[in-house]
C-alpha cells in the first residue's frame, strides 16, 4: 500500500529536486512556488519517515535512502508520463496523404514504433516514409515532396517551412575501447590515430568543421564516410576516432562492445533536432506528430543513454516549443 501523503505531485517535487539540489531551480522546473517546493518535499518525508535529502548543505544532496528512493520514483515518474502521452491520441483520421521523412539516425529504434503509432492514427491515410540524411530531407520539403520531417536544424530559418524543437543532441568523442580508459583522451592521444569524418556535404559535418574551426583545430583529412553506421563500424575495427552524437552512435548497437563514448577534450557543442512542416499544414498535426516523437526520443533514447553515460545528463534531453 502506498502511504498516505505520498502524492504524484511530492513525487515530481522530490525528483527535480534531486536533479538539481536547489529550491529555487525545482521551483522553476515544476512551475511552483518556492515556499510550495520545501512545502512538498517535506509532506513526502513526514509520509515515507524518511529523510531523502539533505537539507544542511548547498547544494542539497541525496540521502542514502533518497537515492533507493529516486531509483523507482524515475521509473513510476516515467512510465507515468508515458502512459499520459498515449492517452493524448493524434487525431490524424482525417488525413488522406501523408508523406514524411525521418533523419537516418531514428530508423533502428524510433522510426519504427514512430510508424506504429502513425499508422494506428491515420487508417485511412496512404503514408509514405523515406530515411535520408538532414539536409536531403530540409531540401525535399523546400520542394513540396514531403509534407512532415525529422531532421537536424541548420539554426536558419528556412522560408514556407515551420520548425518544432524536439531534441538537443550534444557532440561527443567516438574511440574504439582499447584506445582510452573512461575519461575523455586528451587531444595529444587523438593524434594517434586519424579523425574519421562524416561526409562533407552532410549537414553535421558542416557543423562539426564550422565548430573545429571556431576553436581553432584541425586534424588532417584522410576519411569521409557518408554512411554513419559505417563511420561507426570503423571505429570499432580501429581504424579511428570520430565526433558524432548520442542518437548518432547509439543507433549502431552491433558496435558498441568495440567503441567507447567520451565527453569531447574541447569547447562543447551541439545540435538540434526538429520536426520541420510545410506552412500549409495546419499546426494541430505536426504539434501532435512532434509530441509524439518527444515522448519516444525520451523513453527509448535519452534516459538508456544518461543510463549509460551520466555525463549526458542535462546535455542529451528533450526540447518543447
Amino acid at each position: 500500500m502506498i502511504a498516505r501523503g505520498v502524492t504524484i505531485r511530492g513525487l515530481e517535487v522530490f525528483e527535480a529536486l534531486a536533479a538539481t539540489g536547489s529550491v529555487a531551480e525545482a521551483a522553476e522546473t515544476t512551475g511552483l512556488s518556492q515556499p510550495a517546493v520545501s512545502q512538498q518535499i517535506r509532506n513526502l518525508e513526514t509520509a515515507l519517515n524518511r529523510d531523502l535529502l539533505d537539507h544542511g548543505k548547498r547544494p542539497m544532496r541525496l540521502t542514502p535512502a533518497g537515492r533507493a528512493y529516486l531509483s523507482h520514483t524515475s521509473s513510476v515518474l516515467s512510465q507515468l508520463r508515458l502512459a499520459h502521452s498515449e492517452l493524448s491520441v493524434m487525431d490524424l483520421s482525417h488525413l488522406d496523404k501523408l508523406s514524411m521523412g525521418i533523419i537516418d539516425d531514428f530508423d533502428n529504434e524510433l522510426t519504427p514504433r514512430l510508424v506504429t503509432k502513425l499508422a494506428e492514427a491515420m487508417s485511412q491515410c496512404q503514408f509514405r516514409l523515406i530515411t535520408s540524411p538532414s539536409h536531403e530531407i530540409l531540401r525535399d520539403l523546400q520542394d513540396h515532396v514531403l509534407h512532415l520531417g525529422v531532421a537536424a536544424s541548420s539554426g536558419e530559418a528556412i522560408s514556407g517551412i515551420t520548425e518544432y524543437p524536439l531534441a538537443c543532441d550534444p557532440f561527443i568523442l567516438i574511440t574504439p575501447s582499447e584506445f582510452a580508459d573512461d575519461t575523455a583522451p586528451r587531444l595529444a592521444k587523438l593524434r594517434e590515430l586519424p579523425m574519421l569524418r562524416y561526409e562533407r556535404g552532410q549537414l553535421i559535418a558542416r557543423q562539426i568543421d564550422a565548430h573545429m574551426k571556431q576553436i581553432n583545430i584541425t586534424f588532417p583529412n584522410r576519411f569521409e564516410i557518408g554512411s554513419n553506421p559505417t563511420l561507426i563500424s570503423m571505429v570499432s575495427r580501429g581504424l579511428g576516432w570520430a565526433v558524432t552524437t548520442p542518437l548518432s552512435y547509439f543507433c549502431v548497437a552491433r558496435a558498441h562492445t568495440k567503441v567507447t563514448a567520451h565527453p569531447l577534450p574541447f569547447t562543447p557543442f551541439s545540435r538540434n533536432i526538429s520536426l520541420f512542416a510545410n506552412n500549409d499544414w495546419a499546426d494541430t498535426v505536426p504539434r501532435d506528430v512532434a509530441q509524439t516523437v518527444r515522448n519516444l526520443v525520451q523513453q527509448k533514447m535519452i534516459l538508456p543513454a544518461i543510463d549509460r553515460f551520466p555525463w549526458l545528463d542535462g546535455k542529451f534531453r528533450v526540447l518543447s516549443d
